[in-house]
């Protein structure tokens, strides 16, 4: 089963990589942006077959390994 982790800066945490992306997306012509927040995506291909069971498993990595849960967030999706 396959499961995808998204993994982002939380809300107030500095993303110095956002910024810069921001900034090189203003210096290429394209106004209008406000606020670029960089994360990552995680693909997971489990052995388990119960979707649910999957999701717990890929959480518990997401809090133990993939994340940093003091200054990032995630969510996970089966797919």
């Amino acid at each position: 089963m396959k499961a995808r982790v998204y993994v982002m800066p939380k809300t107030g945490v500095l993303d110095p990589q956002g910024k810069a992306i921001g900034h090189a997306l203003e210096g290429l012509g394209f106004a209008g942006v406000h606020d670029v927040r960089a994360g990552k995506v995680i693909e997971l291909d489990l052995a388990e077959a119960d979707p649910a069971q999957a999701k717990q498993i890929a959480e518990d990595m997401a809090r133990k390994l993939l994340a940093n849960t003091v200054i990032e967030s995630f969510r996970v999706e089966i797919v």
